[in-house]
């Protein structure tokens, strides 16, 4: 009767099962699945608790709540016997818990700490991994207001505010992380597109705003410190970009620093030297989230054109794209324990094993490093994406994707099944020619001392311009991957209607405060050098950018598609974290979700030689 029912139902049948929440989902290295006990929330949650506090924050104008994040932390010891540790927020709440992993039952009646904010709602916020103690842990708060808080959750303590009374920034804190390698500094960002550096044991001057004078500048950034005759926070001040700062990452080894704007750009900076060595930009609207890989060579954006950007920190150029979400990508993260490691004397070391290294060496794309640790090469990356349509995605990639020449038609097949585009956008494989590719103007990054050096080659002696118009309205068309139908008009606008590149207020006074910094160096800007100049001043007309090697159009970079893709939630994603014996996800409703791996060794563990593509290349 179950089979009569499904052939009976016909399209609605299909459209059931794409709408059903998985439980589990099956890998190359076999059975992931949820564990309903391991399940993280508000103690006591309501039916409907997230449409309330949404109608509530609207009604007070602060619109709806910010996404729940999570934040793990390990003590060097616990009684009990469960050292881990979890944060998260929801609504203007804040938890943290005993993290008592797969095998025993969450105790929601009995957090280690619960606080309850008025008139402000935590944003994110981060654990110092340098200062954990049994007894101490000191972890930041970002707010929506742009405070910070200093708490010890363990000790119930409250340290420090920091921007109490908003002379230093008034817009919401969008992510905040402590410097790696340093006990007292930290790194906030906000949606004014300005990013401070603070010191937990320097006070913010009182009352009287910050004074600032320039310290450096360079390509669509500039750096500012307070003018004060004692030291006083903010420590520095950074004006990047044309739109707020989505997200940030620091590299594995610490030197680079990877971020994502609104106004569409990946901008990869040397941190310490103050220097932009690369940058690349969305196909269209803001980015939102970014990761390093576990040996630094690839940078990981998400953002609203619902596609992965995968970027080469050797290349400096964006390898590849995938595609296999239907809506705005949240959160990426790479997978270190299935990531495999293959060495020049044959002999393979497991993920675990691989990550450690990496960790110990601090490769993470230090350029010097690469040579003496070339012994360690990684041949295929995990990756995890999790976007608002509540699905996630696995994606592995391999040598033969990453490797490929600039201009190559090529598409990495993983799996078939829902949430994977088109035939349409298939392309065979053929080798460019003179007017497909090479007539294009294509555009370099190098960093030199504090500048950025652009040379734009061209194959033919009358390079021609972009055609930005018909191009871009060609490309938004195509990026309508998944079927929609005419119901679903209303959604596809309002995600249109987010293209924007940063305008207003604070796009104004980011302007003004990087004009030095934009202005031309040619008294008469041809096609060419205006594109060089949007590459320099950061992405100024991301437009012209399109078809260079900092935006490359989807028939000119490996498209790929992932290797698994599951519904796992009712609300949209919000968090995702790999550990060794599970991974975890959490949504918009505050729930964080446990999901097992697999028993037993992995074959990515095993494997002597480069794990073969399941998948096919077209």
């Amino acid at each position: 009767m179950a089979g009569q029912t499904d052939l009976n139902s016909g399209s609605v049948s299909g459209n059931s099962s794409r709408d059903d929440v998985r439980t589990h989902f099956t890998t190359r290295e076999g059975v992931y699945k949820l564990i309903p006990l391991a399940e993280y929330s508000r103690a006591n949650r309501l039916s409907g608790y997230t449409t309330i506090q949404n109608q509530q924050g609207a009604a007070l104008g602060q619109g709806s709540n910010p996404p729940v994040r999570v934040t793990f932390v390990s003590l060097p010891s616990d009684p009990a016997g469960f050292c881990d540790r979890i944060c998260f927020n929801y609504g203007r709440e804040l938890y943290f818990y005993t993290y008592k992993g797969t095998k025993k039952p969450a105790d929601l009646s009995k957090p280690v700490d619960k606080r309850i904010y008025k008139g402000t709602s935590p944003t994110c916020h981060d654990i110092n991994k340098l200062t954990i103690s049994s007894e101490s842990v000191m972890l930041l708060v970002g707010f929506t207001g742009g405070q910070i808080q200093l708490v010890d959750p363990i000790r119930k303590e409250i340290g420090k505010l920091y921007n109490e009374e908003r002379i230093i920034e008034k817009t919401k804190v969008t992510c905040i992380k402590w410097l790696p390698g340093s006990p007292n500094l930290f790194l906030v960002s906000h949606v004014s597109g300005q990013m401070y550096l603070y010191s937990e044991d320097v006070t913010c001057g009182g009352p009287v705003p910050p004074t600032y004078q320039l310290f450096k500048q360079g390509a669509g950034f500039s750096v500012w410190t307070c003018k004060a005759k004692s030291t006083r926070n903010p420590i520095y001040r950074w004006v990047i970009g044309n739109g707020a700062i989505n997200d940030f990452a620091f590299s594995p080894c610490s030197k680079y620093l990877a971020i994502v704007s609104q106004d569409g750009c990946l901008r990869v900076l040397n941190y310490d030297a103050m220097e932009l060595v690369g940058l690349s930009t969305s196909f269209f609207g803001g980015l939102l989230c970014v990761c390093w890989s576990p040996d630094g060579q690839l940078v990981v954006a998400g953002g609203e054109d619902d596609l992965v950007t995968v970027w080469s920190f050797q290349q400096k150029r964006i390898v590849a794209r995938g595609q296999g979400h239907r809506s705005w990508i949240t959160v990426v993260a790479f997978d270190p324990f299935t990531t495999l490691y293959s060495s020049q004397n044959s002999s393979s070391k497991s993920s675990k094993e691989g990550a450690d290294t990496v960790s110990s060496n601090g490769i993470g794309g230090c350029e010097d490093d690469l040579e003496t640790n070339s012994a360690d090469i990684a041949t295929c990356y995990r990756l995890g994406s999790i976007a608002m349509d509540t699905q996630l995605c696995l994606w592995e990639l391999t040598d033969d994707v990453l490797k490929q020449p600039y201009g190559s038609r090529s598409r990495a097949s993983m799996v078939s099944g829902p949430g994977s585009p088109p035939t349409s956008l298939k392309f065979a494989g053929q080798t460019p020619t003179s007017g497909d590719r090479n007539s294009s103007n294509i555009l370099t990054v190098a960093p030199i001392n504090a500048t950025i050096a652009t040379s734009i080659v061209s194959n033919s002696t009358a390079a021609t311009p972009v055609n930005t118009a018909g191009s871009l309205t060609q490309r938004l068309a195509s990026l309508t991957f998944s079927e929609r139908k005419a119901g679903q008009d209303l959604d596809l606008k309002s995600h249109r209607k987010n293209f924007s590149l940063g305008s207003g207020k604070n796009s104004s006074e980011k302007s003004t405060a990087n004009s030095s910094a934009f202005k031309s160096t040619s008294s008469a800007p041809s096609s060419s050098s205006v594109q060089s100049q949007s590459l320099v001043t950061g992405c100024a007309d991301p437009l012209r950018l399109i078809g260079t090697q900092a935006c490359p159009r989807l028939d000119e970079i490996p498209m790929l598609e992932p290797l698994v893709c599951k519904k796992v939630s009712h609300e949209r994603l919000t968090a995702l974290i790999f550990r060794e014996d599970c991974l975890i996800t959490a949504c918009q409703d505050g729930i964080v979700c446990t999901w097992a791996r697999p028993m037993g060794p992995s074959p990515h563990h095993t494997s002597n030689s480069t794990p073969t593509n399941e998948g096919t290349m077209v």
